[in-house]
């Protein structure tokens, strides 16, 4: 794939920043490579037997392609709630010399029936990561990188299940040791931070699935200690901004990445300072960004920058009330996006959700102003998250 400079961030950040663009990747992401590579490597005869995965993502879309480049049978299962974009792209990706198999409400329950059905058939299992002829694809993209350019003092590589920085940072520290490879991961889904923390793999309770290629509850076992040994800093980056970062990147050089393949980007702002004047690489994982989720990334990086809130507003049950609102309350500049009565009834008050999307995020604290001046009762949805992941 592409080893780009791009000019826009270059300029932004003072460096030279280039993009390792696997999102132009045949299935769009850089998991072909690390299935590619453990499928070829398997003796012919169990290559024949046939092989399974488990994956609602790239991983799958990776698998069925070589499925179909080596000529061998292989099972995708995925979970039954996978979108049909998922699933279609899959079947495309691997023709005739695939079957997927919709099976279980979760991931687990899915990769469980997956095991239990390479066992019973005498099959080969393909794994998403934690595997080291998987690992040793996916070092291929480092490989690449440095076969382009050399002298380079950042790479920025995006974490799921540890699989690629595994393999990018092993094939830096061995060629050139002097790189320090930043690992990143989504705050939601923070299983490599958490894991470094407490020196072992441990599983997360829960995760916040938005940055799906790299939302996984544990780190491999076998790519934990690499991992550890190779990264020299672990960063989060919080799900609104890699929305934001999705946006620009779409708006402003036509590039479209799917969340997990905009953590690199998003990452820059906190690194500012210490790649000034240096050759950064930011490795883009994938492009697989469904386009019925831009009105979600849309919001989430609405809230993100601060200019986009939610309120619910108890509006007195008199004549004029909202007009008083929208007159007096309600800055020049500032935009009414949603407006529901939550219950209209005969008491003095009726709760209305209020969503109001500013120009500037300095306006916010003039919006509070102006509402305690005109006495409006109201509670601020986007500090409460019970409350917003029930109403928004």
């Amino acid at each position: 794939t592409p080893l780009q400079l791009s000019h826009s961030l270059s300029k932004k950040y003072q460096a030279n920043v280039y993009l390792k663009r696997e999102d132009l990747q045949v299935v769009r992401s850089y998991k072909l490579r690390g299935a590619y590579n453990m499928m070829s490597s398997l003796p012919q005869e169990q290559l024949q037997r046939g092989v399974v995965c488990a994956s609602a993502g790239n991983h799958a879309q990776g698998f069925a392609y070589s499925c179909k480049k080596l000529g061998a049978k292989g099972v995708v299962f995925m979970p039954i709630i996978t979108p049909k974009q998922k699933v279609n792209q899959t079947r495309m990706f691997g023709e005739d010399f695939i079957v997927v198999k919709l099976i279980g409400d979760t991931f687990d329950d899915c990769a469980i029936a997956a095991k239990q059905y390479t066992e019973e058939n005498n099959m080969v299992f393909i794994p998403p990561f934690d595997d080291y002829k998987i690992i040793e694809g996916q070092a291929t993209v480092g490989m690449e990188i440095l076969e382009e350019l050399t002298g380079i003092n950042y790479v920025f590589v995006p974490v799921g299940g540890g699989g690629l920085c595994a393999g990018v940072g092993s094939y830096f520290k061995t060629f050139s040791p002097q790189t320090k490879i930043i690992g990143l991961e989504p705050e939601g889904a923070p299983s490599m931070f958490e894991a470094l923390k407490a020196g072992h793999p441990i599983t997360l309770e829960s995760i916040d699935r938005f940055v799906d290629g790299a939302a996984v509850k544990r780190i491999g076992a076998l790519t934990f200690p690499i991992c550890k040994e190779v990264l020299d800093d672990m960063h989060l980056v919080a799900e609104g901004k890699v929305c934001s970062t999705i946006l620009k990147l779409y708006n402003e050089d036509a590039i479209v990445v799917e969340p997990a393949g905009a953590l690199g980007i998003a990452a820059l702002d906190a690194y500012a300072d210490a790649i000034k004047d240096k050759t950064i690489v930011c490795i883009i994982g994938g492009g697989n960004n469904d386009i019925d989720r831009m009105p979600e990334i849309k919001e989430r990086s609405l809230q993100y920058e601060g200019l986009k809130h939610y309120f619910l507003v108890r509006f007195a049950q008199r004549p004029g009330a909202l007009r008083e609102f929208l007159n007096h309350v309600l800055g020049p500049n500032d935009d009414i996006t949603r407006f529901e009565y939550m219950q209209k009834t005969n008491k003095e008050t009726g709760p209305a959700l209020v969503g109001i999307e500013l120009t500037s995020k300095h306006d916010y604290e003039d919006l509070l102003q102006r509402m305690k001046q005109f006495q409006i009762d109201y509670s601020e949805i986007n500090k409460d998250n019970n409350l917003f992941g029930y109403l928004i």
